[in-house]
Parts: C-alpha cells; structure tokens; sequence
C-alpha cells in the first residue's frame, strides 16, 4: 500500500484517511486530493480504505471479485474504471493480463492492481515530477493511468507485429518446418489482447465526450481524447492481426494439403511403375514347361528388356505429367 496527499501539486504524509479526507474537502484549494494505492490488496487492507472512505458497495463487489471487463461506471459523484493490463512475455511469446481498477471520487483516488503487468509506481513518481499535471486533481491520476496502460498497449503491439512478420515469412518461404501450433498459439495472445483493449474504446469515449463526461476539465477531457486516439490504432492493429492470421493459417494448411497431394502422387507413379514388372514376373513365373509366347533361347532376355522398357515409360510420361 502507498498513500499520500498532494496539495498544490506536491506529496505530503498521509495520516488518518477519514481526516485527511475532510480536511481537504473543507479546504479552499480544490487541487489537493488523496491516493492511496493498493496491489493485490487483502480483504482487510480493502477493508479499512472501504470503510475510510465508503465506496459504494456495487463497484466494491467488483474490486474485490476482479476478472472484471473494461468498463467505466457512475456511482453517486465517483467513478470506477475498470482497466486490463498486459505484458509481453520475450521468452514465451506469451502476453499475460491484470487489471487495475480505479476508485476517482470527491477528493481521492483508490488505485488497485491485480497482477504484474503495467506496475504503477512509476506512473506515481511521473506524475511527482510534474506537479503542474498534479494540479488538476484526481483526474490527473486518472489520466496517467489510463495513459500508462494504452501506452503499454502500443508496446505489446510493436512484439506482435514483429512475431507476425517472423511468422508469415516463415509460412510463405516455402519451407516445411512451419508449426501450425506456433500460428495457433499467436493467435490466441493477439484474442487475449484484443479482449483486454477493444472493451475500453466505448468506456474510454464517455470519459472525453464533452455531452456526457462526468469530467468538467476541458484539459483533462483533451488529454483523455488523444489517450482514447492511440487506443484506437491498438484496436485497428490487434483486429488486422486476427485477420491476416487466419489468413496465414489458411494458408499453412493449404499448403499442407498440397504437399500431402503432391506426396501421394509420387507414391501413386511409383507404385505403377512397380505394379508393370511385378505383373510380368508372375504371369511369366508360372510353371510352364515351354513358354507359349516366348522363345526358349532369348524369351529370358527378352522379358527383362520388356520390364525395363515398361518402367522407363511409365517414368517418363509420369515425369511428363509432373508426378514425379
């Protein structure tokens, strides 16, 4: 847990929530506020900030249950975000997924992070270093967070672009040690991406709709749009990812089948060339005294020649029509 309170733009101690709470919301600078910060707070560490500054029991339920969607909600004169967090995995190629859910009321903000993805202790101390952005309030930490997370967002696609690339190179050289199980798996990540990015637009939009935004700061409202823009091209990525990668799916298993096709071919042509002389042999083979149709001196030679000729045919013409 992390708490402070920040007056004109700076960090000072906090001591008890509730008072310090009521000594703000008494004072005349309307930029001073509370932020306590909480990662993967107990029931009784949530407990105590419920109980301090009594959220409202319906965003409450969600914090403490999580898995939540992306979402923004309005209870009273607070507001809960709902936020999911990612982080790219180098060695696995893997993204794993949190969430971090923000309490923005009368004074304070209530920041809880599941998980280790998009750690907010340095989004704390850039907004430290900046107190002129500290100045606008709660909303300020509103907006780094939000920010932090998309920006995250931008991240995680530049790694996935790159394993696309990797990927569909791979498909289209023409070489065969392509895993269809690697597409597959690429695929899944970027689906856990877009769950975690394409429910935020709609949240996102009534934070810096001007006709519908609980936010009265035009600044922030601004700051909260072009968050909301970068947003937006994650989305156009993450969705044209999920489509080129069925696409090369497709395309690796079509592949496939032809290879299969061409392979049973081959093993058709030479199964016939086989098949000639085989044939020859045991019709020739049966116990004759006297070969009927062959001459007793040369007839051995001859069926030889006659097995040979028969096969390089066959070759030829099944190299002709491009079986073998």
């Amino acid at each position: 847990m992390d708490q402070a309170v920040y007056r004109d733009g700076r960090r000072q101690p906090c001591g008890d929530l509730s008072d310090e709470l009521e000594a703000l919301r008494v004072s005349t600078d309307r930029s001073g506020f509370l932020w306590i910060g909480l990662k993967d707070p107990t029931d009784a560490e949530f407990d105590l900030v419920n109980d301090e500054l009594k959220l409202h029991p319906l965003a409450v339920e969600d914090a403490v249950k999580g898995n939540q969607r992306a979402k923004v909600e309005l209870y009273d004169n607070t507001i809960f975000v709902v936020l999911k967090t990612i982080r790219y995995v180098e060695e696995t190629s893997d993204i794993e997924t949190g969430e971090v859910m923000l309490f923005v009321g009368d004074r304070f903000v209530v920041t809880v992070r599941r998980g280790d993805a998009n750690p907010l202790a340095n989004v704390r101390r850039k907004l430290e270093a900046n107190p002129k952005q500290l100045e606008h309030g709660e909303v300020a930490v509103l907006h780094a967070v939000m920010d932090s997370i998309v920006d995250n967002y931008l991240a995680v696609d530049g790694e996935l672009q790159v394993d696309l690339d990797e990927i569909e190179e791979e498909v289209f050289s023409g070489t065969r040690d392509v895993d269809s199980g690697s597409i597959y798996r690429l695929k899944r990540e970027v689906l856990e991406f877009r769950r975690a990015a394409v429910p935020l637009a709609g949240p996102l939009s009534l934070l810096h709709d001007g006709s519908r935004s609980p936010i009265s700061d035009k600044e922030m409202r601004l700051l909260l749009r072009d968050v909301a823009d970068h947003l937006l091209k994650v989305i156009d990525h993450v969705e044209s990812y999920d489509r080129l990668l069925t696409d090369v799916l497709n395309a690796h298993l079509a592949q496939i089948s032809v290879q299969q096709n061409s392979d049973m071919r081959k093993i058709s042509a030479w199964v016939a060339i086989a098949a000639v002389p085989t044939m020859l042999a045991g019709i020739e083979g049966m116990n004759f005294q006297h070969m009927p149709e062959l001459p007793q001196v040369w007839g051995y030679p001859a069926m030889l020649a006659l097995m040979a000729v028969s096969c390089l045919v066959l070759y030829r013409a099944f190299r002709r029509s491009k079986w073998l």
